[in-house]
């Protein structure tokens, strides 16, 4: 196999469609913990419902004859998304998996050309929101330092690249089972949490 070239960026905008939706898929799998322990704390929300919508997805990719009403699913994501009045820590982890399946939804769906950005962004953008929370760090240079060298970071970025990595190979049934275990990461999250 040839060396990608390109920077990260470029090379998730140089996957064709159905690669791409398989990283966002990957990086989905990985968000949904978050969403569970959102629906655990709170009583709200539905994971099972989240799960659902991200399985016809893959059955999307492993299936190309399948017919699904990627529409319908789209209202009901909208239907689990947390309410806009509870602005805590959890509630928008639990937003950004919501956000992050939708976008996947949008490529499903028609036209979504920076939809694969987005997600990649989501998932880092929750992961250094984590780490603000945690380090609690005034000064704005020192706490970019510490989100850069957090082994959260580091671990989401490493993560990143190898759903890339994985992405970028001829996606049979079996490599798109493969990317499913890689992004179910043994159910811990991109913040390095489990739902129960």
């Amino acid at each position: 196999m040839s060396q990608p070239t390109g920077g990260f960026h470029q090379r998730l905008q140089a996957l064709s469609p159905r690669q791409q939706q398989a990283f966002m898929a990957a990086l989905c799998e990985r968000l949904l913990p978050n969403y569970g322990l959102y629906a655990q704390t709170t009583g709200e929300g539905n994971p099972a419902g989240l799960r659902a919508i991200l399985d016809l997805v893959w059955e999307q990719l492993a299936v190309k004859e399948a017919r699904i009403d990627f529409d319908r699913q789209a209202e009901k994501l909208a239907e689990l998304e947390p309410t806009a009045t509870d602005d805590s820590f959890g509630v928008r982890r639990a937003v950004e998996a919501v956000v992050a399946l939708s976008a996947l939804l949008d490529t499903l769906r028609g036209e979504a050309p920076d939809a694969v950005l987005e997600v990649s962004r989501v998932s880092k953008g929750g992961v250094r929101a984590f780490i603000e929370l945690t380090e609690g760090e005034e000064d704005a240079q020192r706490l970019a330092v510490r989100i850069r060298e957090h082994p959260l970071m580091a671990d989401e970025i490493d993560f990143q690249d190898a759903v890339l990595e994985a992405a970028e190979e001829s996606l049979d049934r079996e490599a798109l089972k493969a990317l499913r275990r890689l992004g179910r990461n043994e159910g811990v999250s991109n913040l390095g949490l489990e739902a129960g």
